[in-house]
């Protein structure tokens, strides 16, 4: 019985995300989140009571995903200037791979800011900064980057890869002109991106 419960769990976690993605949280419906799963919607409020708990689940475990997929970012055998080509290798991936992800959480905080911060109020971003601080004292100094500034560096970078899948429509126009494909743009951001980081900071 608890496996058959981790499936459809699974099963109805994955249709959520995918209706959350396409139509937001507002215009998600449960019914819509109950066909995408393949099961009858009083089956889903069993799981779920609420859309908005289904949605926080959602964001919660997405969340939790990222921070994983770059916890070597904390790794103390990487230098500074490694965990940045890391960062942008391993995060312009994961947007290849769920390339609209950026515009469902950006028209989420534009919609209803205090829904997500609430859902982030769990999550200690101050312990991150205080250990990569840590990890790096030496290189911070070298680089002039203080604990004042390394939010500013660390919300750039995250800027910086993901504003091409935000913009995507207005950046495939543009390279479109100059005959580029936009897969081919973002391989080559993977490296671009980083050495245009440790250029920045390095200066």
């Amino acid at each position: 019985m608890a496996e058959n419960d981790k499936l459809t769990e699974d099963k109805i976690f994955e249709a959520a995300t995918k209706v959350f993605i396409e139509k937001g949280m507002d215009g998600a419906r449960m019914q819509d989140i109950a066909n995408q799963a393949g099961i009858n919607k009083a089956l889903l409020h069993y799981y779920y009571r609420t859309k908005e708990k289904l949605f926080t689940t959602v964001f919660e475990i997405t969340a939790r995903k990222v921070f994983a997929k770059f916890a070597p970012v904390f790794d103390e055998n990487l230098s500074l200037e490694d965990k940045i080509r890391f960062f942008f290798k391993e995060h312009i991936a994961f947007l290849q791979d769920n390339p609209r992800l950026p515009g469902f959480i950006l028209n989420e905080v534009n919609r209803h800011p205090e829904r997500i911060r609430k859902i982030l109020s769990s999550v200690n971003f101050e312990s991150f900064f205080i250990k990569l601080y840590e990890q790096h004292k030496d290189e911070f100094q070298k680089y002039n980057i203080t604990p004042a500034t390394l939010p500013q560096i660390m919300v750039s970078m995250a800027a910086i890869s993901v504003f091409p899948f935000a913009a995507k429509g207005i950046i495939e126009g543009i390279l479109g002109k100059i005959d580029m494909k936009f897969n081919d743009f973002i391989e080559e951001r993977k490296e671009f991106a980083a050495e245009f980081v440790i250029n920045a900071i390095s200066k």
